[in-house]
């Protein structure tokens, strides 16, 4: 495939509950449509600054059909640390479509743009907007901040919404403000011409995060990304490529200075989680019974047509078996057994999986929204351990086999850097 020329943000459009993102790929026309359920009007100056930030992190699910070897920004507004996240969302946002494409973006050059305005809305630090996925990480953020006023944020397709995401939203008892977005057909439908690949989605939500947060009345929004989504997966061509990039501590890092450059810094966004273990997410979600058979977070769940959405855990994916793995050393066997409907881990057509998530596979830690390998290792190596597991000797045998660096009570310690404010604290 031949890389285009040009890629242009042409503009953004902002009504009272929706905003469409406009983009051109060598004169081809891709716009983002976005329609936003219980908030305020998005024409507010503050809202509107925030707005261009989505719409500068959205663009890249465009520019990858092409991967252009200029990016043009015309006259949005961007700022220093603007600016700085969007290089950073296209090169490491992109790592992973990067590599799998055999496509190096260092020669990108991006031109234009226009400074940005400050704007200091008013705004209540005790009420928490949580971007809500369905999964453990989010059930413990919003179990966690129940001494604040919380509400959710559910990003939905046009398509249809997701029947697992929407039944654990429903046990939280939350209201919900929601963004249903609406890509590009052209996207969607693909073409022989483009180039495929992961984006930053995150990244993306957390910035539509932030304009319904403005949009709603609430003073921050809450996160849910553990310290293990900084870790790299592959290092490729003298950079780190890493999956869960938009999740990392670069990434919230520079996020909150785009936002604070626009809006100032008493609007918080930040991960409850930042300093936390997946083994330490998985103990406290443990004790949340009420959601143990609604949540979901196999992705074959989470598909944008509804008609290829798996009604189950699916058993067998990378992130089934990490779930199960991480899970087991605080929920009884039979117990995860009722909840998966399946055993991933006892499963020996997974052994390669396991493997790689323990470190010792051939290739890099799957491209997945997994733990690192220091961490399923130690989760292993406690299974492994455990009496109602022993029949299922392989867990042992692969056990055996992992480095000893990091013990199992060490990951329910807080560990690393945390953006959190004192007040979300107990």
């Amino acid at each position: 495939m031949i890389r285009a020329e040009t890629f242009r943000y042409v503009g953004l459009d902002v009504d009272e509950d929706s905003l469409v993102g406009h983009y051109e790929l060598d004169g081809r026309h891709f716009a983002e449509r976005i329609v936003f359920e219980n908030v305020t009007c998005l024409r507010r100056p503050a809202i509107v600054a925030v707005a261009h930030l989505w719409y500068l992190l959205a663009g890249l699910s465009y520019y990858k059909a092409g991967a252009a070897r200029h990016v043009d920004l015309g006259d949005t507004p961007v700022g220093s640390h603007g600016r700085a996240l969007l290089a950073a969302a296209l090169h490491d946002g992109l790592g992973e479509f990067s590599f799998r494409n055999n496509l190096p973006l260092e020669d990108v050059v991006i031109s234009g743009g226009v400074d940005v305005v400050t704007f200091l809305p008013m705004i209540d630090p005790s009420r928490v907007l949580i971007p809500f996925g369905g999964g453990i990480d989010s059930v413990v953020t919003v179990n966690e901040l129940d001494h604040l006023n919380r509400s959710l944020f559910i990003v939905s397709p046009v398509a249809g919404r997701f029947a697992p995401l929407e039944a654990t939203a429903a046990v939280t008892r939350l209201d919900v403000v929601r963004a249903t977005r609406q890509l590009d057909a052209q996207i969607l439908r693909g073409d022989d011409n483009f180039f495929n690949g992961h984006v930053p989605v995150t990244a993306m939500v957390t910035a539509l995060a932030a304009v319904a947060a403005l949009a709603s009345d609430h003073g921050a929004v809450a996160m849910s990304n553990e310290h293990s989504a900084s870790a790299p997966n592959v290092r490729w061509r003298e950079r780190d490529i890493n999956h869960q990039w938009s999740k990392s501590w670069a990434a919230e890092v520079l996020l909150g200075a785009a936002l604070e450059e626009r809006v100032g810094s008493e609007f918080v966004v930040a991960s409850y989680l930042r300093n936390r273990s997946e083994l330490w997410v998985a103990q406290q979600f443990a004790r949340a019974h009420q959601y143990h058979y609604v949540f979901r977070s196999c992705n074959r769940a989470f598909t944008q047509r509804p008609g290829d959405r798996a009604s189950n855990w699916c058993g067998v994916c990378d992130k089934c078996l990490f779930i199960n793995l991480i899970l087991a050393p605080f929920i009884e066997r039979q117990a995860l057994r009722d909840i998966f409907d399946a055993e991933p881990l006892s499963d020996a057509r997974l052994d390669s999986s396991l493997r790689s998530l323990i470190g010792l596979g051939l290739e890099h830690k799957p491209f997945e929204c997994v733990g690192d390998p220091d961490e399923s290792a130690v989760a292993l190596r406690f299974v492994s351990q455990s009496p109602e597991w022993h029949d299922v000797t392989r867990l042992g045998e692969l056990a055996r086999l992992t480095p000893r660096d990091r013990v199992f009570d060490e990951l329910l310690e807080p560990e690393g850097n945390s953006r959190v404010p004192a007040h979300w604290l107990r």
